[in-house]
């Protein structure tokens, strides 16, 4: 699964942790330059129509869009350039609230960009992307390195240190503030100019990155012919002729290099060559000695940030990204993984034992390697806990799943969701689908949820979230305009799109991300941002809501006899809950480690997968398993800085979505208990980041969060006990 806001603006904000300044922002009344006067261009213009104006997305042209994003700059420069130079002394309203109303313009601009990057990517857009990027991060630059901008935010910055303001003021001042001191404006005019080089070239080589993996999944597709489909359900291979159909290859079945189409073939195939085959296109996007090999790329993305941070005085990448997260520094965060590490580990040995147990009893002849672990774990759960996936799958319809989201969403946040009118909100392409969301009791309108549930060519695969418009108050309320894109396999016309119980959790982690951001009661675009390492928590946690019994017994139903799931199909799903935590833990926790291992080390000379392969052993890596995000796709970490020296977070989360649940588990309601629903989203939704997030969860909790419950949640042993 990937991650959240950040989806929607250049990789190149993404680079120096400022985008929430400029891009997230409410209008600017006073601007030097006027769009409407300068150009029609439609990705620059203000949106208008019902629920508060909504994107032209059906209009959006991608020939359009360099000079929209020139312009959008431009009109943003002139924005700062009248707050920097702003003779009056400066102020809250007329510093920080000024630049809270800054970059309206280019954030409508990247809206679109976000969608034709993430969502409809084309080799034409591609270009256009390579040749944006190092513009993009000069005009971040003159933004983050404007020397009399800085000024001001210091001496509003200094004051509220000396007279306090409201507290979620107060927080927008330090982020502020946070923001330009650890992205160089206290730098000298030469240092300052290398860094400003650094991140143009860093821009650069993050589109390039992306743009590499992307290739390779587009690149290596694998035909099967009917004598190869052994094992595979149905409902796959239906999907399989669909996707090979509109690659022009009637008559043979297509297997995508994307996770959704990788994970079920490994799973149920009995073709073990094939699944080897599979297995290595999957894991070799961006390592394949080509033109779109990525690990020069990440060899100098690891020097540049180090030598960047060199410049502000620190010894490691990591020590300087961790210093305003939770974990606030890479000791820290190795702690938590270390302590998890050796048990996931030591199942892994277990699991494969089990593994190759089936093998020999079926007298396959083989030793478990990377490429047969799903398949030989899918007989494991089938002999030690009698489940069958593909039966479990039966009953996991993505348009009832949809409806298990907004019950889920009716019993905790009060709200609402219905169908727009057929044609009255513009979607980029004919599959996504728009709710309205409204409050249930008042009827009062909240926002618009898009749904873009199905993997094609030119979309970039695994699960997220995102937003056009955030909440805010402070220039009149804005409603939110929020989306959730995923990539499962269209199917042949009139058939069910049927899911596996892990995408059925992920389907429902990344509307937690929706529901954060639908929830929102903040006043400045700021406070819509997020802590890396908290971030994830919330959607981690709404995973917990699909295994109760109120939607089990609402949505879980057969997709032919409409019967509920049996309880005894039920309860083996709860029995083999722990079941390839092995795998699951193993498999993230090595690119997670693997991660801080780069950003803690000298990248002088690196070879990215040779330091990948010497890592994996220093941590005795299980040979039947890889890393989740192999190095050359890791795009977490090296398609931008979201995740980079961040990719613990989810672990991190992952500790305190385990204790919240167990305070759902005591409550007299349960998952439902309404008084812990409103603590749940009074002091972990609603808030976003305008408090700090241990306070917020101390105020929910009463006390902070313990491993424990994250160990008892996998099956592993609790340190304590």
């Amino acid at each position: 699964m990937n991650s959240i806001t950040h989806q929607s603006v250049a990789n190149s904000l993404k680079s120096v942790g400022l985008c929430a300044l400029f891009l997230l922002s409410s209008c600017n009344k006073e601007k030097n330059t006027d769009v409407k006067e300068i150009t029609d261009n439609v990705l620059l213009q203000e949106w208008t129509g019902p629920y508060g104006g909504i994107p032209a997305f059906d209009k959006m042209d991608v020939n359009e869009v360099t000079e929209a994003v020139e312009i959008g700059m431009q009109v943003n420069l002139d924005e700062i350039d009248a707050i920097a130079n702003n003779t009056e002394a400066p102020t809250f309203e007329n510093t920080i609230e000024a630049m809270e109303r800054a970059g309206q313009d280019l954030g409508r601009v990247f809206t679109y960009y976000g969608i034709l990057s993430s969502n409809m990517s084309s080799p034409e857009f591609r270009e256009i992307q390579r040749e944006l990027a190092p513009k993009l991060s000069e005009f971040n630059s003159k933004i983050s390195q404007n020397k009399k901008l800085f000024e001001r935010v210091k001496a509003v910055y200094d004051n509220s240190l000396k007279n306090p303001l409201d507290e979620d003021q107060q927080r927008v001042v330090q982020l502020t503030y946070e923001g330009f001191a650890m992205n160089g404006a206290e730098l000298n005019e030469e240092d300052k100019a290398r860094y400003a080089e650094i991140n143009k070239e860093l821009s650069s080589l993050y589109t390039s990155f992306s743009n590499n993996v992307l290739a390779d999944e587009e690149g290596y597709v694998t035909y099967l012919t009917e004598d190869q489909l052994g094992g595979l359900p149905e409902s796959f291979v239906k999907a399989a002729a669909k996707a090979a159909s509109d690659r022009g290859e009637e008559g043979k079945y297509a297997v995508t290099n994307t996770r959704s189409s990788m994970d079920p073939f490994l799973t149920y195939s009995t073709e073990r060559g094939l699944r080897e085959k599979v297995w290595k296109n999957y894991y070799s996007r961006g390592d394949n000695a080509d033109e779109h090999d990525n690990n020069e790329i990440i060899s100098k993305i690891l020097k540049l940030r180090n030598e960047r941070v060199a410049l502000l005085g620190y010894d490691d990448y990591a020590t300087w990204r961790l210093q305003n997260r939770m974990a606030k520094n890479p000791g820290r965060a190795m702690e938590l993984m270390n302590a998890v590490w050796p048990a996931a580990i030591a199942r892994v040995k277990e699991e494969v034992a089990d593994m190759q147990a089936v093998a020999d009893k079926n007298g396959d002849n083989i030793t478990i390697e990377p490429w047969d672990y799903r398949y030989y774990a899918e007989k494991v759960r089938q002999s030690k806990y009698d489940l069958d996936s593909d039966e479990v799958k039966q009953y996991l319809q993505l348009d009832k799943l949809t409806q298990a989201l907004f019950f889920t969403a009716g019993e905790l946040f009060n709200f609402d969701f219905k169908p727009v009118p057929e044609g009255s909100v513009p979607v980029f392409q004919e599959d996504v689908k728009v709710w309205e969301v409204t409050d249930k009791t008042t009827g009062e309108h909240i926002g618009l949820w898009y749904l873009d549930p199905f993997a094609r060519k030119g979309k970039r695969s695994g699960a997220w979230a995102t937003t056009y418009r955030s909440h805010t108050t402070f220039d009149g309320k804005k409603t939110v305009l929020s989306s959730n894109n995923s990539n499962f396999i269209k199917p042949a016309p009139g058939e069910p799109v049927l899911v596996s119980w892990d995408d059925a959790e992920t389907f429902f982690h990344e509307f937690g991300h929706a529901l954060h951001f639908l929830s929102s009661n903040v006043k400045y675009p700021t406070l819509n941002g997020g802590v890396r390492d908290y971030t994830e928590f919330q959607s981690q946690l709404l995973e917990r809501w699909l295994s109760t019994d109120e939607v089990i017994n609402q949505f879980l139903v057969h997709h032919e006899t409409g019967e509920v799931i049996p309880k005894e199909l039920v309860a083996k799903i709860k029995k083999a809950s722990t079941f390839n935590q092995g795998f699951a833990t193993t498999e993230y926790l090595a690119s997670a480690l693997v991660d801080m291992m780069y950003h803690t080390s000298d990248p002088g000379n690196m070879d990215p997968d040779l330091f990948e392969k010497e890592s994996l052993a220093k941590l005795n890596m299980p040979k039947e398993i890889v890393m989740r995000h192999r190095s050359p796709h890791f795009g977490h970490v090296f398609s931008g800085e979201g995740y980079a020296a961040a990719y613990y977070g989810y672990m991190w989360a992952d500790v305190l979505t385990s204790d919240a649940a167990e305070a759902f588990k005591e409550a007299p309601g349960g998952f439902y208990d309404k008084e812990v629903a409103a603590k749940l989203v009074k002091y972990l939704f609603a808030p976003r980041n305008s408090l700090d997030p241990a306070e917020a969860y101390r105020k929910f909790r009463g006390r902070d969060a313990k491993i424990d419950a994250l160990m008892r949640d996998r099956g592993f042993p609790v340190p304590s006990e």
